[in-house]
Order: C-alpha cells, then sequence, then structure tokens
C-alpha cells in the first residue's frame, strides 16, 4: 500500500488553501477530488465577496479567521495579480427598528476588530443617491474578488511547493489504523492509501464522509442542515451602485443583498431556501420576494428587471430557526483519532477566511508533529 505524509480531501478554495499552507510548510501532500477540476462545489457557488468580519460573535472562529484572512487575502491577491476591487458597502437601515440594530451590529464589529462609519440619510445617499435609508454602516474593507482566479492561484503555489492534485477520485472510505489511516479512493484506478494526515476539507460532503471511516466515534460528526441561497441577475443594465448593499441581516443569513462582479453587473441575495438534498435550480418564482426585499433600499427597482442567475447551498451545523453555530474544526483532541481534521460547516465567510483557515489546520499539523 503506498503511504503519504497528508491527504486533503477536496479542492474547494478552503482545501486548496490548506494544501498551499502544508506543502509550503514542506509537507508531503496529495489533495484529492471527486470532480475533474477545481472548485466546482461551494466555492464557485458564492457572492465573491471579501467580507469584513462584521456580524460574527466576538471570538468566535468565523470572526478571528475572518479577520485575518481578509488582511492575508487582500496581500494575497496584491503579490498574484489576482483581480479584486475593495470597493467598500453600505449596511441599510430602512425602519426606526432597523436603525436602533445598526448600533448593535457596529459594537459587534468593533469587538472584531472592524471599523465602521455610521452615516444619516444624507450622508448615505451622498455615497449612493439612490439608495433608500433612515441610516446605513459604511464598511471600508469590504471587497469582491474573482474566486476562481484566486482558487487557480492557490493551486499554482500548491503545486509549486511540491503538492500534488488527483481528479476524478473520491473518497470511498476510510479505517483508522495504529500509526495512520487507510484510505480507500475510487475512479478509473481505485487504490489504497496510507497518510499520516487526513484533512476532510470536503464541504457539502464533509459529514457523510466522516461517517465513511471506520473508527471515528459517529457521535463526534454533526449533523448538517442545508440552506439553498438564490441569486438573481440584473438584466440590461450595469449596477447602480458603486458600493456593496446590504439589508439588516434576517435569521439564517444577510438578506437580500446586492453585489456585483468585478464588471460592474448587479447580482442580488442570496435568499434562504432550507433544502433536504442538493438542488441547483433557481424558481423564477422566487423572484416575487426579491422584488419586495430590494426596494426597501432601491425603489428604483424596474418590473422584469431580474433574471435567475445561480444558486449555493451552504453547510449549516444548526437547523431552521437555531442560532447560527461557528465553524466546527475537529482535531484528534476534539474525536481522539490521531492524524484527522475534519472541517465541518465551512460556509460564509470561508472564501475570505480560507488562508487564516489553512494557517490554522497547518499549526495543528505542526503542534502535533513537533510533540
Amino acid at each position: 500500500m503506498e503511504k503519504v505524509e497528508c491527504v486533503v480531501i477536496g479542492a474547494g478554495v478552503v482545501g486548496l488553501a490548506i494544501a498551499r499552507a502544508l506543502a509550503r510548510a514542506g509537507r508531503e501532500v496529495i489533495v484529492v477530488e471527486a470532480e475533474g477540476e477545481i472548485g466546482t462545489g461551494i466555492s464557485s457557488r458564492n457572492s465573491e465577496v471579501i467580507h469584513a468580519g462584521i456580524y460574527y460573535p466576538q471570538n468566535s472562529l468565523m470572526a478571528q479567521f475572518c479577520v485575518a484572512g481578509k488582511k492575508a487575502l487582500y496581500a494575497f491577491c496584491q503579490s498574484h495579480s489576482v483581480l479584486h476591487e475593495n470597493c467598500g458597502k453600505l449596511i441599510a437601515a430602512t425602519s426606526p427598528e432597523e436603525d436602533a440594530r445598526l448600533t448593535t451590529i457596529a459594537k459587534a464589529a468593533a469587538w472584531n476588530g472592524v471599523d465602521l462609519q455610521l452615516l444619516g440619510a444624507s450622508e448615505a445617499r451622498a455615497l449612493e443617491p439612490e439608495l433608500a435609508c433612515v441610516s446605513a454602516l459604511f464598511s471600508s474593507s469590504t471587497g469582491i474578488i474573482d474566486s476562481h482566479g484566486y482558487m487557480l492561484a492557490l493551486q499554482g503555489d500548491a503545486e509549486a511547493a511540491g503538492a500534488s492534485f488527483a481528479f476524478k477520485t473520491p473518497f470511498v472510505g476510510g479505517c483508522v489504523m495504529l500509526n495512520s489511516i487507510q484510505l480507500f479512493i475510487g475512479g478509473k484506478d481505485p487504490l489504497e492509501l496510507g497518510c499520516r494526515w487526513l484533512i476532510n476539507a470536503a464541504g457539502l460532503q464533509a459529514t457523510s464522509l466522516a461517517r465513511k471511516i471506520t473508527g471515528l466515534d459517529p457521535q463526534k460528526i454533526p449533523e448538517t442542515y442545508l440552506a439553498k441561497g438564490n441569486y438573481f441577475a440584473l438584466c440590461g443594465q450595469k449596477s447602480p451602485f458603486k458600493h456593496l448593499i446590504y439589508p439588516v441581516p434576517v435569521p439564517g443569513g444577510l438578506g437580500v443583498h446586492l453585489t456585483f462582479d468585478l464588471a460592474h453587473q448587479a447580482r442580488f441575495g442570496p435568499d434562504v431556501e432550507w433544502v433536504s438534498q442538493e438542488d441547483y435550480t433557481v424558481d423564477p418564482r422566487r423572484a416575487e420576494s426579491f422584488y419586495a426585499a430590494i426596494r426597501r433600499y432601491w425603489p428604483g427597482l424596474k418590473e422584469n428587471a431580474l433574471q435567475p442567475a445561480y444558486c449555493g447551498i451552504r453547510p449549516k451545523l444548526s437547523p431552521p430557526s437555531a442560532p447560527a453555530m461557528d465553524f466546527c474544526i475537529q482535531g484528534p483532541e476534539a474525536h481522539g483519532v490521531p492524524g484527522l481534521i475534519n472541517l465541518f460547516g465551512i460556509e460564509s465567510p470561508g472564501l475570505t477566511a480560507s488562508l487564516a483557515l489553512a494557517d490554522y489546520v497547518k499549526g495543528m499539523v505542526e503542534g502535533a508533529v513537533s510533540d
């Protein structure tokens, strides 16, 4: 049986960042990916926003990794010529009740080390004349990124440092051995592979793949709930806004917000639709609720201006109506299996946090090795 030091399951943005970090630290790394190319799952179905770190609970992994990851990501984009734009965003309150909540949001952001500027209605309209609001918070460190270009750069760095990639090679199962983990890899040429470290960065499939590892206590594997987010594109015109526009957050997500790509083509979303299985069709009828949500902050939205664009699915660790849960990164201390690291519930802000997440996982590996 062939043996390797580190195997990363999943070639999404987090798996790529982890493979890069481990390879650059001198580890032998193979990335196994069920699909035929990088970033076909969650990583290719998001708003491509570089998040500031505003909403997450103080001292949470989401807050820590988002703020640190944002700084690292902007630097990476500069050094690797990845297309991006530090455009900033406005969180718009459209009622007195929402206005009161802006103070709470600003305090939470300050705890996380993120400075926001509170604007009155006239100040916000000076920045965005078409915006309807009673007040707004301005985040100067929010931006947008070419996520596929970023992932290609991560892959290039990882390969330059010696990492290998095996596509169309699904993880079939694993078995905990005395000093290693035995893997069963499918695909055209199935094989058995032994590894010292197995990093499960499989996104939506992380939970189901963890259940295929014999010797891992099933009680240590959290349930995953699927929150589908639909996006609609603005037809026939570029974005009427220079900044991203967000409403005050709603349970399960950040509300239907306006983002744009690097060509400033506007899109709106995501909403929150709880589903029981993966389904990437966008129901055009959902546009009706989008119009109402968008017109609260942009009354100028015309009829029939929205068309279905795409959707993504978030792997959430809390069910509908329950408080949102943090990232879950389980190492041997949590589940008792030497050499296994599971990443569960890596949803937004996973892209922004990816480099910081990778450094954290690398630290887990290096700390155990040094011991």
